[in-house]
């Protein structure tokens, strides 16, 4: 696992082609300001991870939010089956 680099808003964005490169080769590069993380620059690499993650992610529904078609479509499902 690379190191985890972290740097201030000010010196990303005065040294922003150093960062770049480290992002490269560490992944990710945390940005601070005044001592809290703001934000942070990825590589390539990591950005398609990301959106891997992000694809995979599932929607959550409260009992509340079902209206009646949905409920119907819930009680007539069966388990492991994925449309008919």
């Amino acid at each position: 696992m690379a190191q985890k680099i972290q740097v201030s808003a000010t010196e990303f964005a005065r040294g922003f082609g150093r960062y770049r490169d480290e992002a490269s080769s560490n992944g990710i590069i945390e940005v601070t300001s005044h001592g809290r993380v703001i934000g942070g620059y990825l590589s390539a690499r990591e950005l398609e991870h990301y959106r891997r993650l992000k694809s995979k992610e599932r929607e959550v529904f409260r009992a509340a939010d079902f209206d009646a078609d949905m409920l119907a479509e819930l009680e007539a499902s069966e388990y492991g089956v994925v449309g008919k």
